[in-house]
């Protein structure tokens, strides 16, 4: 169900990872996405699974959020690994009919496809979006790209956008959820007929949707403007990011692990 999607949203907790400065977390995303791309042997990948795990318990996540978190993209995952296959031709042929041909090596290339696909999404949720509030992130990336000010890039600006967009992640899953079941109560049916005729009834759901978005973001902008925003110039915090030992000591390891990674494929 939609509205139990986690992919987005903040898991509160007293945990490691959690209370970890959030530019040591983007900083060790960025990484982590490198070696997820580079690597390609089993051993490698079972050892980025042991480090990703190392870091869910750091996380105090359980297993029914991190399943709700891949859950949605598992579908994405089976249709990169079934084009996968069906593309990529080399090595020693498995099956083979008409225009169709399968092989060891296109199942074991799709195969590391898929689970890089996994891989970035439970990074992407362990060290950014279940473990960070919006405005933390949002604080870490203005941190992390302040030079970029020096030559007129409205950093503040674009860090606030970045936040806001992952923060509306599950408010609009939440919204596409709601608006479904409005319609199926109308006689709306999602499920069964041809293709063709399940695109035209979610369009049903997917113009509502905007209406919606369009509806938040005119509040949101209201409610800034209320507050007096004015953008990042002259702007303090309330509670300023602080770099510790800790966090730096958290960053070195965990960045000696992925080129342990990187080193053993």
């Amino acid at each position: 169900m939609l509205s139990k999607v986690s992919l987005g949203r903040y898991y509160p907790a007293d945990s490691f990872l959690h209370n970890t400065d959030p530019r040591v977390k983007t900083i060790l995303y960025a990484v982590y996405l490198v070696a997820i791309f580079i690597i390609k042997s089993p051993v490698a990948i079972g050892v980025l699974a042991g480090i990703i795990l190392l870091m869910l318990i750091l996380a105090k996540i359980t297993p029914g959020i991190l399943w709700s978190t891949v859950k949605p993209m598992l579908p994405l995952a089976l249709f990169i690994f079934v084009i996968n296959v069906f593309t990529i031709k080399d090595g020693n042929v498995l099956f083979s009919w008409k225009f169709i041909t399968v092989t060891a090596y296109g199942i074991g290339r799709a195969a590391i496809m898929a689970v890089r696909l996994v891989f970035l999404i439970v990074a992407t949720s362990i060290l950014l979006t279940l473990t960070t509030t919006p405005l933390k992130m949002s604080d870490a990336l203005e941190k992390l790209f302040a030079p970029l000010s020096l030559i007129r890039v409205p950093v503040h600006e674009m860090a606030m956008m970045m936040s806001i967009a992952l923060r509306f992640i599950p408010t609009l899953a939440v919204e596409t959820d709601k608006i479904m079941k409005a319609q199926q109560s109308r006689g709306a049916d999602y499920d069964s007929g041809s293709f063709i005729n399940k695109i035209k009834g979610y369009i049903t759901v997917l113009i509502p949707l905007f209406v919606s978005s369009f509806r938040r973001a005119d509040e949101l902008a209201v409610a800034m403007d209320a507050r007096c925003y004015r953008g990042g110039k002259g702007r303090t915090k309330l509670n300023p990011l602080k770099l510790t030992v800790k966090d730096v000591l958290t960053g070195i390891f965990f960045t000696l692990l992925a080129v342990l990674v990187v080193f053993i494929d």
